[in-house]
C-alpha cells in the first residue's frame, strides 16, 4: 500500500515546488466506496491531463466547530492517507477547522487556499458542497470563483447499491447497530480499530488467554461484545504485518471488573506467543460472536473463551 503524503496545511506556506494538481475536498472520514468511486474517477481525469491528484480535508471535523459536534471516527488521519494513497492520490492536505478558518470568507477560501496555496487546477466536490463562513459559498459560486482563479470545477456523482447511497452516516449507524456486514458493504472492507497495546492488569494470562489491550483507540467501536478479528502490526514506514486471527472483547468485562470496569478494548491472538507491548496493531472487525456478559467465575469465563475461539477461528476460515 502507498501512502499518500500528509502535510499539515495551516497558514503555513506549503512545500515549495508543489505543482498544479486536481484537488478532491472533502471529509473521506472511512474512505467508503463512494470516496473510492470518486477518488478513482478524479486520479484517471487528472493523469489525463498531466495533473497530479490531491485530496484536502479538515481535522477536526467541521461539525466539531459549527455543527453539534464532530461524529465519531471510521478512520484516522493516517489511516486515510493510506487508503487514497492506494487510490492513486498523491497528497493528503490537512486544514485544522478551527473557529477562524471557520470565519473565511468564501472568497478567500478559494483565493488564498486552493487557488494560491495548493495551486489548484481542478476542484471536485459533492453535489451539495459549501464552504467559507456560515456555508455562504455554494456550486455556483464555486464555479464563479473557479473562473477568475483559473480553475475547474467539476461535481461528482454519488456512488450507490441497492441499500442506498453509500455515505459515512450509514456506515457509523451500521456499526453502532453491530451490523459489521453492512459496514463493510460500505466501506468496501471490514471497519478497523487501532491503537498501542498496554500493559493492563494481566489478568488473561492467569487463565492461559493473554490479551492485547489497546490504548486509545480512536475510530468509532461497535456495541459491547466479542468479535472474531484479523490483526496486523503497523509499523512507520512499512508494510503492516499480518499476525493472523484472534478474539476481541470490547466492554467492561463484568466478570472480573464488576460494574465499576472502563471500556476496553482486548484480543487474544490465536496461535501467537510474543510480547507486543508497545507495538501498534489494527484489527479488522470480521463478525460480531455474541454479547458480552458476566460469568459465575474464572472457570466459566475461560470455558466461554474457548468457544469463543473455535467460533472466530470457524468465521476466519
Amino acid at each position: 500500500m502507498r501512502a499518500a503524503a500528509l502535510h499539515r496545511i495551516d497558514d503555513a506556506t506549503p512545500p515549495p515546488g508543489i505543482a498544479p494538481s486536481s484537488l478532491v475536498v472533502g471529509n473521506f472520514d472511512g474512505v467508503h466506496l463512494g470516496h473510492a468511486a470518486v477518488l478513482r474517477e478524479a486520479v484517471a481525469s487528472a493523469s489525463s491531463r498531466s495533473l497530479g491528484t490531491s485530496v484536502l480535508t479538515f481535522d477536526p471535523h467541521p461539525a466539531a466547530i459549527v455543527g453539534s459536534g464532530s461524529p465519531p471516527a471510521l478512520t484516522t488521519l493516517e489511516r486515510r492517507a493510506e487508503l487514497v494513497g492506494d487510490l492513486g492520490v498523491e497528497r493528503m492536505w490537512v486544514r485544522t477547522f478551527d473557529a477562524a478558518f471557520a470565519s473565511w470568507s468564501p472568497e478567500r477560501f478559494a483565493r488564498d487556499l486552493v487557488s494560491a496555496s495548493l495551486r489548484a487546477r481542478v476542484v471536485v466536490v459533492g453535489q451539495n458542497f459549501r464552504f467559507g463562513a456560515k456555508r455562504a459559498g455554494d456550486l455556483n459560486l464555486l464555479r464563479k470563483l473557479g473562473e477568475e482563479l483559473g480553475f475547474e470545477v467539476r461535481v461528482h456523482a454519488i456512488a450507490s447499491d441497492a441499500h442506498g447511497p453509500y455515505s459515512s452516516t450509514r456506515a457509523r449507524e451500521a456499526i453502532a447497530a453491530g451490523d459489521l456486514d453492512e459496514a463493510a458493504r460500505v466501506l468496501g472492507r471490514p471497519h478497523e480499530l487501532s491503537g498501542t497495546v498496554a500493559r493492563g492488569d494481566q489478568r488473561g494470562r492467569t487463565i492461559g488467554f493473554p490479551t492485547a489491550n489497546l490504548e486509545p483507540v480512536a475510530e468509532m467501536l461497535p456495541p459491547d461484545g466479542v468479535y472474531a478479528v484479523r490483526v496486523e502490526e503497523i509499523r512507520d514506514g512499512a508494510a503492516a504485518r499480518p499476525l493472523g486471527g484472534g478474539v476481541t472483547n470490547i466492554g467492561v468485562r463484568p466478570t472480573v471488573a464488576g460494574q465499576t470496569g472502563h471500556r476496553t478494548v482486548e484480543t487474544f491472538l490465536l496461535g501467537f506467543s510474543g510480547d507486543l507491548y508497545g507495538a501498534k496493531l489494527r484489527l479488522r472487525l470480521v463478525a460480531r460472536l455474541r454479547e458480552e456478559k458476566r460469568f459465575a467465575g474464572l472457570e466459566e469465563l475461560k470455558k466461554q473463551i474457548g468457544l469463543d475461539c473455535a467460533l472466530a477461528a470457524a468465521k476466519l476460515a
